[in-house]
């Protein structure tokens, strides 16, 4: 396990740091053996050994009675980046597999009625039904507000029409949280959210798309899919606040997965610097190796405490994280990029042989600075909030 002396911070209570033992010991044990030659069943294979093990309750709250399925009242975004931040560290599918059980989820904890939580979130947490949050269109990626997939009302009904891309999870998800145009107002404030089963007629899957750190990505078509009323997810129009409230809670832990990215990367580049000799002496011996490790390890504990202050905001201030999670988002991803990179640097020619534990960090990284908006659309973020508390 890497340095964990970032858990003894004041951040964290002694569960987590129980959390993240448990996770780690879990981790090593159990996702040796999962074969990633079939993407969609090595996805499907982590949601489940995910779900057996109780670590997807931690991606969904438990509400009144424990009707939910999660493990706490609601859900504990310090716990949340935790575990992803462990996850990375083994396996990026497997990280994959747990953060997209919680985003594809998130808008029915948040917003769902009592029936649709209950009839999804127990599923999910028990890794039985896999989730997915169908926001992205072709034209409307960061400018969520252009978006131009519609539904229109018909009685008890909507029949949603147009399509939507870059959908984690899409194609093998049991149901996805869909983000479409309902007219109620110009711009976001004429969206709403609607829980779509996979099998609904009129939803399918027009396309598979390839990416170069493989996981389950699709574009889907909905044409004349009709959906009842009831599967909506708070009132008409709230569909962009709905959409912004999920990925308020679940941005800062793509920083901790970049964190989980970063620490096995230094975790390499120490092994390959203290093992590899070089003009007769080790790597670690040049001074050039100890300046890139001495960088590579302060760029991780400053995206570390970003990451965990956004997240103890959250928990314990209950306060919108709005700035924070993407002031963590950004500095996190964008600093794991140039420490895997660096990391690569040290295994030479060895760091680009393909199934190599840097070259496959390298490819794994390189989408985070993008999905959940990319490092671009959170300095606007960031720039906005600014001048929000500024003019106020």
């Amino acid at each position: 396990m890497s340095d964990t002396r970032w858990l003894d911070w004041p951040f964290f209570e002694e569960r987590h740091q129980q959390l993240a033992a448990q996770a780690n010991a879990w981790c090593a044990q159990a996702l040796s053996n999962i074969d990633h030659r079939d993407t969609d069943q090595a996805c499907r294979t982590l949601v489940a050994e995910l779900g057996r093990a109780d670590w997807l309750r931690v991606a969904v709250p438990s509400g009144p009675d424990g009707l939910w399925g999660g493990r706490w009242p609601q859900i504990d975004s310090r716990s949340v980046c935790i575990m992803r931040e462990t996850l990375a560290r083994h396996d990026g599918l497997a990280d994959f597999a747990f953060a997209m059980q919680g985003l594809g989820s998130g808008a029915i904890s948040i917003a769902g009625s009592d029936a649709l939580r209950e009839a999804y979130l127990p599923s999910v947490a028990r890794g039985q039904a896999i989730a997915a949050f169908a926001l992205s269109e072709p034209d409307a990626g960061s400018d969520v507000a252009a978006m131009t997939c519609s539904a229109t009302r018909d009685g008890d009904d909507y029949v949603l029409n147009g399509r939507k891309t870059w959908i984690s999870n899409g194609g093998i998800a049991d149901f996805y949280c869909v983000f479409v145009r309902t007219g109620e107002a110009p711009g976001a404030r004429g969206i709403s959210a609607f829980v779509v089963d996979a099998d609904t007629p009129g939803l399918t899957i027009a396309e598979r798309i390839d990416v170069m750190a493989p996981h389950p990505l699709a574009t889907l078509n909905f044409d004349q899919c009709r959906v009842s009323a009831t599967q909506r997810l708070g009132e008409a129009g709230q569909g962009f606040k709905i959409a912004m409230m999920t990925l308020d809670i679940f941005r800062s832990s793509v920083a901790a997965a970049a964190l989980g990215f970063a620490r096995r990367a230094l975790d390499e580049a120490l092994s390959r610097a203290t093992s590899r000799r070089m003009f007769g002496q080790a790597l670690a011996d040049l001074q050039l190796t100890q300046a890139a490790l001495g960088e590579m390890a302060c760029e991780i504990d400053a995206a570390a405490l970003l990451t965990y202050r956004a997240a103890w905001l959250r928990d314990v201030k209950g306060v919108r994280t709005t700035r924070e999670a993407a002031m963590a988002k950004m500095a996190a991803t964008e600093s794991a990029q140039r420490v895997i990179d660096r990391a690569l640097q040290m295994f030479g020619g060895a760091g680009v042989v393909s199934g190599a534990p840097v070259e496959k960090l390298y490819r794994e990284i390189r989408a985070l600075r993008i999905y959940e908006g990319a490092t671009e659309v959170q300095k606007l973020i960031i720039a906005r909030e600014l001048l929000k508390e500024h003019q106020a």
